[in-house]
């Protein structure tokens, strides 16, 4: 397999010449694995010019071989800790003005490393990698499908075992069971299954509430490849309620329905390179704010995911960050009304040199969503 990681190095190295930085102090485990494919934690990342180092310890000596074998790793002892090793190591090479990342280390960290590297000089910064990893390579495009196909396939094996009795807190440790089943090491987050009136809650948590006769079941859920996440919502409608076109139950379920698969269609049919975040979100908006529901969608209209599940891009009202071909990003409106119940519908969305592709494929109109 070719070095994926090396390129995205030197991404950062060209980035943090412009502050300029003799180096920069990786200490967020994500952006560790982003930059070297390192799975393990408690680990350290140096990257100059010169040289790239991983402090580490001997827990992951084997492992350090296995995920990068051509990394240089300084192997700290037992009883040495890692903010003492890594002030040893930056003053050896060594290091005068260095980078951190202010968004991940806590005042008691940083402090026990400027108390030991007393020449260096510190510069934070809170999204460096961040903001690389903002915009997907092909290999990351690829495992991300791979979670979204995951997703897919727990789904359908999911809502072929729903029954009017399943409680809330039964579904979700259902859909974990039915991701690994599918392959993912694990949700991607805490599954949401919200049954009824529950569904006005966006992030509701899971309750012994069953299904029973509500006339909707809301399922925000995700797989996790080994390191790369997938995010979908749907809406199910019990049949035993008979939530469907033309029953009495389905009219308002049905306009509020319709309407949020709208604003989503709206939303996506705006994607592509140049366009700010803000816009996407506003497109989707006034769909909703036409129906009457303006001030039920309580959220934005979506968010970048990838080794995380929220991660930049955020798709905010009057973002003004600009979408570039590479990045990846859910699109979910939502309408949420206290007392009755709320419908969310959301995809992802990869932006394309020439537009957006969606990549998840569960159906989402109404009546596809009936349970049998």
């Amino acid at each position: 397999m070719m070095d994926i990681y090396a390129p995205r190095r030197d991404r950062l190295l060209r980035l943090i010449a412009a502050e300029p930085l003799d180096a920069v102090l990786i200490t967020n485990p994500l952006n560790v694995t982003y930059l070297t494919g390192f799975s393990g934690e408690a680990s350290y990342l140096i990257v100059s010019p010169k040289k790239t180092l991983l402090v580490s310890d001997g827990r992951f000596t084997d492992q350090l071989r296995e995920e990068c074998p051509d990394l240089e790793t300084h192997i700290r002892p037992p009883a040495k800790a890692l903010t003492e090793a890594t002030a040893e190591v930056l003053g050896k090479l060594p290091l005068r003005n260095v980078g951190f990342e202010s968004a991940d280390l806590t005042v008691a960290v940083f402090q026990a490393l400027s108390e030991r590297a007393e020449t260096v000089s510190w510069s934070p910064g809170p999204s460096r990698v961040e903001q690389l990893r903002q915009v997907k390579d092909a290999w990351e495009i690829g495992q991300i499908r791979s979670a979204i196909r995951m997703a897919e396939k727990a789904f359908a094996m999911f809502r072929a075992m729903v029954r009017p009795r399943d409680t809330e807190k039964e579904l979700v440790d259902a859909m974990e069971m039915f991701v690994r089943r599918a392959g993912g090491k694990c949700t991607a987050f805490p599954t949401i299954v919200a049954v009824g009136e529950r569904a006005a809650l966006p992030h509701a948590p899971p309750t012994e509430r069953a299904i029973g006769a509500e006339i909707l079941v809301l399922i925000d859920w995700g797989a996790s490849g080994p390191f790369y996440k997938s995010d979908l919502t749907r809406v199910l409608l019990p049949h035993n309620n008979l939530a469907l076109p033309g029953s009495q139950l389905s009219g308002k379920l049905c306009g509020v329905y319709e309407t949020v698969l709208k604003a989503q269609m709206r939303a996506i049919s705006v994607l592509r390179p140049g366009i700010k975040s803000g816009e996407v979100d506003a497109a989707a908006r006034q769909v909703i704010a036409e129906a009457g529901y303006g001030e039920q969608f309580t959220h934005s209209i979506g968010h970048g995911f990838g080794l995380q599940i929220h991660e930049a891009p955020f798709m905010r009202p009057d973002g003004e960050v600009v979408l570039e071909a590479g990045m990846v990003v859910t699109v979910e409106p939502g309408v949420y009304i206290p007392g009755w119940g709320g419908v969310r519908i959301e995809d992802d969305i990869l932006i394309t040199p020439d537009g957006h592709e969606v990549l998840t494929s569960v159906p989402k109109d109404f009546a596809a969503n009936a349970l049998d």
